[in-house]
Order: structure tokens, then C-alpha cells, then sequence
């Protein structure tokens, strides 16, 4: 069957997503993990450094600016699970509305982290993210989810818990909770592009106040 987009975001919506083996396969296979990563939005972690570097830095956050470009940087790896037919829908999604790109930028524009993902109901699931500069992918995450908190979201899936999500706050839950989460944010509704990128200094504010 010729993946389309729409049949991306039937997946979506009963708990499974796509990957490929590597970048070299054109093969795209469906994954529905007996354990999830969520990262609870109200349970980011921003440790004592993050913090710091987020008052100090002079990056900038950017929305959909450069989708293509974070997801080719995502896959910019020795090891990927995103192929170029992955990529296309991907890109597809986007022009539909469906997907999303934070971006971190240095002072000059340069991408420097950030993360992509897709947008159903209230649920935002995050499918991948890179750094090219220390705390890129972190600062990518906690604009994330401080704009996902702001706009009514209420589910950010993860797919997987990797030790560095763990250590911003992520957690794994049972496939018979995570449907049960995944139901309900389904129910709700939330726009992803109903408020403009928020400043990296007011997304270190909020979130100290409440990690």
C-alpha cells in the first residue's frame, strides 16, 4: 500500500507511527511499542545549567521557519530511521498543517537545535530532534513544551524514553495508558500556530517556576 499522508495521521490516531530501518531502506514499517514515552507537559526539567545558558544565550527561537531543514538535520546522523520517503510525507504533512518545527537559532540565524513533530486534536507527538551546539536539543524541547503548555496541548509523545529524555522529565507508561491519554487529547483541540514563537528568556522564566 502507498503510504499517504493521510493514512500517517489514521496511525497516529490508534497509537502507532512509521519508521524506516535506515536511511537507505525505502521500506516504511509501523511500530506500536508495549512501553511509551510520554513527556508530561507540566514535568519539564530544567536542571541548574540549562537554566543559565538559556538567561545568558543570545539564540532565538523560530516555528515552522525551516521544517524541511530540522527534519533533514534530524536524519543528518550515522544512524537514522529517516528515509527520503519518510521525509516526503513528512513534508506533505507540513504543507497540510499537521506538522511542526521549533528551531533554535544562533544570534547570526544559523539552526543550532530543534525539534519536529505532528499535531491531532490536542496531542502533539514529536518525532525527532538534533543539536549542533551544546543544549540545542534541550532548548528545542523546553521551547516545545512551553508552547504546546501555552496553547492547550495536552499529550507530547516521545514514542520512546531515551536517557536524555529522561532526564528532562520524560517517562514511560504502559501501551493500555498511553491509549487511554492519547483518547483524550484526541478529544480536545489545540493550534499549534495560534500564538508566535516565544522568546528563549520568557520560556527559561516560566519553566523554572514550575520544574
Amino acid at each position: 500500500m502507498q503510504l499517504t499522508p493521510q493514512i500517517l495521521l489514521h496511525g497516529y490516531s490508534i497509537g502507532i507511527f512509521p519508521m524506516a530501518e535506515h536511511r537507505d531502506d525505502p521500506e516504511v514499517f509501523w511500530v506500536d511499542p508495549r512501553r511509551r514515552g510520554i513527556l508530561p507537559l507540566d514535568k519539564f526539567h530544567v536542571s541548574r545549567s540549562l537554566s543559565r545558558a538559556m538567561r545568558r544565550s543570545d539564540w532565538h527561537i523560530t516555528l515552522n521557519q525551516d521544517f524541511a531543514g530540522v527534519v533533514a538535520a534530524c536524519a543528518d546522523r550515522d544512524e537514522t530511521w529517516i528515509n527520503d520517503e519518510i521525509a516526503r510525507l513528512y513534508d506533505q504533512l507540513h504543507a497540510m498543517g499537521q506538522a511542526h518545527s521549533v528551531e533554535i537559532r544562533s544570534a547570526d540565524g544559523t539552526l543550532v537545535g530543534g525539534v519536529y513533530g505532528v499535531t491531532l486534536g490536542a496531542a502533539f507527538f514529536g518525532e525527532s530532534m538534533f543539536s549542533r551546539a551544546t543544549n540545542g536539543s534541550k532548548m528545542a524541547l523546553a521551547a516545545a513544551v512551553d508552547h504546546l503548555r501555552r496553547l492547550g496541548f495536552m499529550l507530547f509523545d516521545t514514542q520512546f524514553l531515551t536517557d536524555h529524555l529522561a532526564s528532562l522529565g520524560a517517562v514511560e507508561i504502559t501501551r493500555a495508558k498511553y491509549h487511554a491519554l492519547l483518547e483524550r487529547a484526541l478529544e480536545g483541540e489545540a493550534d499549534f500556530t495560534a500564538a508566535p514563537a516565544p522568546r528563549l528568556y520568557d520560556v527559561m522564566q516560566r519553566m523554572t517556576q514550575t520544574s
